[in-house]
């Protein structure tokens, strides 16, 4: 068996499209504004990406860049003049931030309704509640690419490999949500003979952050296999998963790079639409 491969930039290019035909149709430009702290490289380089992708669909790119010695409290005043500004629809704080500072009350900090990255307290509870509202990029990717390569959710097993609360929670919220309705099962680095869990899955989403984790005896033959882990190696960049193996089990398995990674940059954008026409209408 040889498992097909779902192309994460395939589906990106077509939540872009879409997003630049109704940026298009718009009275008006939405804007994203981007906090950028410090000078990790990586940090610099996803920043650089997001704003490209801004740019591709219409939407206003405001970035703001700040030092690593800044505090905290520099860094919520800024977060509190982008909440106060009408021309900024959706505020992204790059994550981590530096060691002294507070990624989550940076990230609380923001106004809900311009929260693009779905990650505010308030999102999150709506999230639980079922209600709708801004939903974490991540999860809300993988939903999408899974709708695109017509993978159905409804009465699958579904088992969740990771537990925070950028992907692996909000997923498993999101698969068991009325209208996706799978069975869900929330496994992490600890769990005991992990492999016996995740052979259960139907769809099976490594979301730990510990390369090559996953492998084939992990697989159920014929399962959906979602790698969102982004590893940088001596090798390069690698997944949770073990790619070459699992897929001569899996019946289809994103790659790293190219899977999840290009869907989360798209729902960013998408998510900011949304913000700007809830907010403006």
């Amino acid at each position: 068996m040889a498992a097909r491969i779902l192309d994460g930039k395939v589906v990106a290019q077509s939540v872009k499209d879409e997003v630049r035909a109704a940026v298009a149709s718009l009275q008006y430009q939405p804007g994203l504004a981007t906090v950028l702290v410090g000078d990790d490289p990586a940090s610099h380089s996803y920043v650089r990406g997001k704003r490209r992708d801004a740019g591709e669909v219409g939407i206003r790119s405001i970035h703001h860049e700040l030092p690593a010695s800044v505090s905290q409290e520099e860094v919520l005043s800024l977060v509190d003049e982008l909440n106060a500004d009408d021309e900024v629809d959706g505020i992204l704080v790059q994550l981590p931030l530096p060691e002294a500072l507070e990624g989550e009350a940076a990230v609380q900090r923001i106004d809900p309704a311009k929260d693009v990255d779905g990650l505010h307290p308030f999102n999150l509870g709506r999230l639980m509640l079922g209600h709708s509202g801004l939903r974490p990029c991540t999860p809300s990717g993988i939903m999408r690419m899974l709708d695109f390569y017509g993978i159905g959710t409804s009465g699958e097993q579904a088992v969740v490999v990771g537990r925070s609360f950028l992907v692996g929670r909000p997923l498993a919220m999101i698969l068991s949500e009325r209208g996706a309705d799978a069975t869900v099962s929330v496994a992490h680095s600890r769990t005991r003979d992990l492999a016996s869990v995740t052979r259960e899955a139907d769809i099976l989403v490594a979301a730990v952050g510990v390369p090559g984790l996953i492998g084939p005896d992990h697989v159920k033959p014929g399962a959906t296999v979602i790698d969102v882990g982004v590893n940088r190696t001596d090798g390069g960049l690698a997944g949770d998963v073990q790619f070459d193996a699992v897929a001569e089990v899996a019946g289809a398995l994103t790659p790293v790079p190219g899977g999840v990674g290009p869907m989360t940059r798209a729902m960013l954008l998408s998510n900011t639409l949304r913000a700007a026409q809830t907010r403006r209408s």
